[in-house]
């Protein structure tokens, strides 16, 4: 919740910020090589006018969502709603502007002075942020073009073992945690720069992440959203958010059958079983007992992470340009100039001669901010590791199938599968329901 909460203030940055940040060290004109620059991939700045029908596009398609997910509960919307988004804000704007990507700015201008965040950024960062607060995960159902592809391609689907889902599902926390560490030391943007869907999108880009977003798109025919589930760092953040929402997915509009036709039909691990028997007193002890520990354990793993942390930060820090610039030229103090055709990076070495202590001074003020970076980040994975255990130690009441809020994708296939709800909407004769168990206590109501 911590990273959570930084990020949400740090938009307001956007208002206090200059406008935008110059370089420290402009790239060289190349005159000595008659090197020209190439032509770059990323799609040219987006006009002010437009990137704001962008962001009143991303507000008016939550709204839908999140009307198609409580109210009209209504799988065929959603997939039409899907199909929309991919096209528009994949294919059409290139992946860009992206909610997943916004984070990182936000970091950048949480951190560095010289940095501000357009407005639109701030909306795509925000907006599907406080929906997931109301409404739940109403951008992943229908909205974000990256689940939309994998939720398309998605036929076999199988279901993984409880642990690995477990296991796994700490990873976007953890790769959320080292994006904003690396956009917070102006080091660079490893959300955009590793992301496997966008050189889709622009049908170009490295050919190791194009080869990943189609072997990602390969396991998601049999895997449900693989990268949603196990690496989306915004999908972190909106696991964090749905967990406290007002409204969440209900199943059945009035009493549940238990027929676990919707536990079938989940193909995202999201549906719970009822839990309604109350442990025996010494296995109730039991389990009191080892959450008192975990508990306990809580600042054992942060320190311990925050330790391991600052121990990763020194190699983390040579990523930055400037620190492993600095570090060359540490090295090859002494040596001639390079003399003849030269590459950008003897360029750039020899460019650095001429001003060594603004590199060094420059390269350690870098390592710094990664040394406390790396502390931070530490703890983070260390809080990451102890809340995923607390929260499968814990035990709770449940009277109904009912989908786990922050790992409910409110993709409505289990509206389709739910033989009360196809009663409810006039699809199936109220004699072919199945009866409602002795033991199954009526629920609220469903429909907003």
């Amino acid at each position: 919740m911590l990273a959570f909460g930084l990020l949400l203030a740090g938009f307001w940055c956007g208002y206090v910020s200059p406008a935008l940040g110059e370089q420290r060290f402009p790239p060289p004109d190349f005159v000595e090589s008659n090197h020209k620059l190439p032509a770059t991939t990323t799609p040219p700045a987006r006009a002010i006018s437009m990137a704001y029908v962008d962001l009143a596009v991303l507000a008016g398609c939550l709204a839908l969502a999140t009307r198609l997910i409580h109210r009209d509960r209504s799988r065929k919307g959603l997939v039409a709603l899907s199909i929309f988004s991919l096209l528009y804000f994949g294919f059409y704007r290139k992946g860009c502007i992206c909610s997943i990507g916004s984070v990182q700015n936000i970091a950048l201008s949480l951190f560095h002075s010289g940095y501000a965040v357009p407005l639109t950024v701030v909306g795509f960062f925000l907006l599907p942020l406080l929906f997931s607060v109301f409404g739940g995960r109403s951008f992943c159902a229908g909205v974000c073009p990256h689940g939309a592809l994998q939720d398309l391609v998605l036929l076999q689907p199988v279901k993984i073992p409880s642990w690995l889902e477990h296991g796994l599902g700490v990873v976007p926390f953890i790769y959320l945690g080292a994006g904003v560490l690396f956009a917070a030391t102006g080091s660079a943007f490893i959300f955009c720069q590793y992301d496997p869907f966008v050189p889709l999108f622009r049908m170009s880009g490295r050919s190791l992440m194009v080869f990943s977003g189609v072997a990602l798109l390969v396991l998601g025919i049999f895997v449900g959203r693989p990268y949603c589930r196990f690496l989306c760092p915004y999908g972190a953040l909106l696991k964090l958010g749905s967990t406290v929402a007002k409204w969440r997915v209900r199943v059945t509009p009035d009493c549940c059958t238990q027929c676990r036709l919707c536990e079938t039909s989940c193909p995202f691990g999201a549906m719970r079983e009822p839990e309604t028997a109350r442990p025996r007193p010494a296995v109730l002890q039991l389990d009191r007992r080892r959450l008192a520990l975990l508990f306990l354990a809580v600042p054992v793993l942060m320190a311990l992470g925050a330790w391991v942390g600052g121990r990763f930060s020194v190699p983390a820090a040579r990523l930055n340009t400037t620190v492993s610039l600095a570090e060359r030229l540490l090295v090859e103090q002494g040596t001639p100039a390079r003399t003849g055709t030269l590459t950008p990076d003897d360029l750039a070495l020899e460019r650095a001669r001429q001003a060594p202590k603004e590199i060094v001074t420059s390269a350690m003020a870098v390592q710094q901010k990664f040394h406390v970076g790396g502390l931070w980040f530490g703890g983070w994975v260390g809080l990451v590791i102890a809340a995923k255990l607390i929260s499968l130690s814990l035990r709770r009441t449940r009277t109904d199938y009912e989908p786990d809020r922050g790992s409910c994708f409110a993709c409505a296939r289990c509206f389709e599968f739910c033989p009360n709800e196809l009663v409810r909407r006039g699809l199936m004769p109220a004699d072919m329901a199945a009866p409602a168990r002795t033991n199954a206590a009526p629920t609220r109501e469903l429909v907003a």
